[in-house]
């Protein structure tokens, strides 16, 4: 192996270079002018990113004197009469907080907007408290034209703050001033143990200043929250409403646009929480945007919905002055309601019709009823063996038309087979049988017909009553959400990452009642030529129907499925009941043998459609 000598030609080399790198870089360094000139250019950048924040109309820095010619010129330039304000100590922006047992809200003198509504007393399902406006979240603004035909942005100016009290009430009045005497003002008066705030806009001596102007407009955004732990179902519920006498609804899945007249009240809905702004003398008209701001089901999407609402408010003698009130609380059908006179309680979504008239006047006040005294879960329970008692002579009577249809199956099948080569005399003599035999195919459909808005009802009664939220039952943390026996490492598309186990039980329950009516009836049914196979429809049917059904309700409310769990275990058993102990299948077909015996005249539909059979049976006849 050779030998490692010491290079001495290395050492001089490597030397000679770090020679020559130094004497570069100290005759390349910069001179003091050059440095003082990176240095002003860099404040020259920062002093333009500042510039590039700051609002539309740059406020002075606050004077102890209106004698301040020199900043009270500078900002009368800008805004004229409005100028007063900010040679008053709150041209300092702060933050005025009023708040009771229920509701604490933060409101700033820039502006004289709420930018912060907390509810003490809900939490979201992480433990967060429940903010409807935080973060800026929430856009407040009175456009206000001047004598000069400029703009202001009542956003953009800060208002004098005064807190007080009124026996147990606290007022809050924030004040845009001309001079002492002339003013806007924005009035908050908040009671105890209360959602419900007064709030008024009105002026004072502003009728020439504003320049005569008919009306100003007050524009009103927010972003809603994103607060369940799925954000596409929490967002079938988050929707721009409006009340002018009749509930309007903007579309719950789409960007959507509309307008309103004679308007009461407008409400910004988060799922479980709203924001609504009503007058007691209504808006003459209004205009509304809502945007659905969800893509996908993904924890980074922080927003469901960005309403927005512009609002036309009228001078009265070259003055404004509007009565109106903010709610900031819980979409709770009896919160909402016992403010009498203002149907806050119609922007519940109930749904529409008969289907709102059954959950607002018979499951709600059935279900707080019974949760009064029973566990949450207990008490779904109980309301849904109610309901399917109630429905139980519907059920006896589709069971009913099943039986007889089954002992008539082999007379159908023996007309089947006589006139399998000419449908219209095959359909006749059918007819003829249920005639004669006192039966009535379509008997068995009525009944399910009758269910469904009891089913439709209870739908939407679930997902939307905020007595479920939060509580409780069995495995299920959370009756208002869905539950979760299981968490998978992976998204399955419309199922989610989750198993939730009520939809497992109430698909599968599903099957079960499936195979024992509809399906096994239908599958019964002989085929006919020209005709599609009903039976073998409906055999696809039985097994497409549950798994439609687990995938739909795993990211639904737990509620919802352990009522179609319970209901449909109810029903079998009370099937299976009317079956062994009720319906006799002998005694039927004996009763049908004495119904074919006696004549039974026609009523008006059964001639009228014989007579159109007869009719056609003889123009295929001339035909031929």
């Amino acid at each position: 192996m050779e030998e490692k000598k010491f290079d001495i030609n290395s050492i001089i080399g490597f030397a000679l270079i770090g020679a020559i790198l130094i004497w570069v870089m100290y005759t390349n360094q910069p001179t003091k002018e050059e440095i003082e000139a990176a240095k002003a250019k860099k404040e020259m950048v920062e002093k333009a990113k500042e510039e590039a924040v700051k609002p539309a109309v740059q406020l002075p820095e606050a004077t102890d004197s209106i004698t301040d010619s020199l900043a009270l010129e500078k900002y009368k330039s800008t805004l004229g009469d409005f100028a007063y304000s900010a040679t008053l100590p709150s041209a300092k922006e702060s933050i005025i907080s009023i708040e009771n047992e229920v509701l604490v809200l933060k409101v700033s003198n820039k502006g004289g907007q709420i930018v912060e509504a907390r509810m003490k007393q809900f939490k979201t399902f992480d433990s967060v408290p429940v903010y409807l406006v935080k973060d800026g979240n929430a856009r407040f603004n009175l456009t206000l034209p001047t004598t000069d035909n400029r703009t202001l942005n009542t956003s953009e100016l800060f208002f004098e703050p005064s807190l007080s009290k009124t026996g147990a009430v606290q007022v809050l009045s924030m004040k845009l001033k001309v001079s002492e005497n002339q003013f806007l003002e924005y009035r908050y008066e908040l009671k105890p143990n209360d959602y419900l705030v007064d709030f008024t806009i009105r002026s004072q001596g502003l009728a020439n200043t504003l320049n005569g102007a008919k009306s100003a407009d007050l524009q009103w955004g927010t972003k809603a929250f994103r607060r369940g732990k799925s954000v596409t179902y929490e967002n079938r519920y988050t929707r721009l409403t409006y009340f002018d006498g009749s509930t309007n609804k903007l579309s719950e899945g789409s960007d959507d646009d509309e307008e309103g007249q004679k308007i009461n009240w407008i409400s910004f809905r988060q799922h479980f929480f709203s924001s609504i702004l009503g007058s007691k003398e209504t808006f003459q008209k209004a205009s509304f945007t809502s945007k659905n701001l969800v893509e996908d089901e993904t924890p980074e999407t922080k927003f469901t919905k960005d309403y927005a609402a512009s609002i036309p408010l009228e001078f009265k003698a070259g003055e404004l002055n509007q009565t109106m009130y903010w709610y900031h609380g819980p979409t709770d059908f009896k919160t909402l309601k016992q403010y009498e006179g203002l149907d806050l309680q119609e922007s519940v979504p109930y749904g529409w019709g008969i289907f709102g008239f059954i959950n607002k006047y018979v499951f709600t006040p059935l279900y707080d009823l019974l949760s009064s005294f029973l566990p949450y879960g207990v008490a779904i329970i109980v309301m849904t063996i109610l309901v399917r008692l109630v429905m139980s002579p519907i059920t006896y009577k589709s069971y009913l038309s099943q039986a007889k249809m089954k002992v008539l199956k082999p007379e159908i099948t023996e007309i089947n087979d006589k006139f399998k080569d000419n449908a219209m005399k095959r359909q006749q003599e059918t007819m003829k049988l249920y005639n004669k035999a006192g039966v009535n195919p379509m008997s068995g459909c009525i009944p399910a017909l009758l269910q469904l808005p009891i089913f439709y009802a209870l739908f939407m009664f679930f997902p939307t009553a905020f007595s479920l939220r939060q509580k409780s039952f069995l495995w299920a943390d959370d009756l208002a959400s869905y539950d979760t026996i299981a968490k998978l490492p992976f998204n399955i598309p419309f199922y989610g990452d989750h198993v939730s186990l009520f939809p497992i039980l109430a698909s599968v329950a599903i099957f079960i009642y499936m195979k024992m009516t509809t399906g096994q009836q239908m599958m019964q049914q002989p085929a006919q030529e020209g005709m599609p196979d009903m039976g073998m429809i409906m055999k696809v049917m039985l097994y497409i129907s549950p798994i439609m059904m687990l995938f739909f309700f795993n990211n639904y409310a737990s509620g919802l499925s352990l009522y179609y769990f319970v209901s449909n275990l109810i029903t079998i058993l009370i099937m299976l009941f009317i079956k062994k102990f009720i319906l006799d299948e002998n005694r039927i077909h004996a009763q049908i043998q004495e119904n074919k015996a006696k004549p039974k005249s026609e009523n008006r539909f059964q001639r009228k459609m014989r007579e159109l059979m007869e009719q056609a049976e003889a123009q295929q006849k001339g035909k031929k």
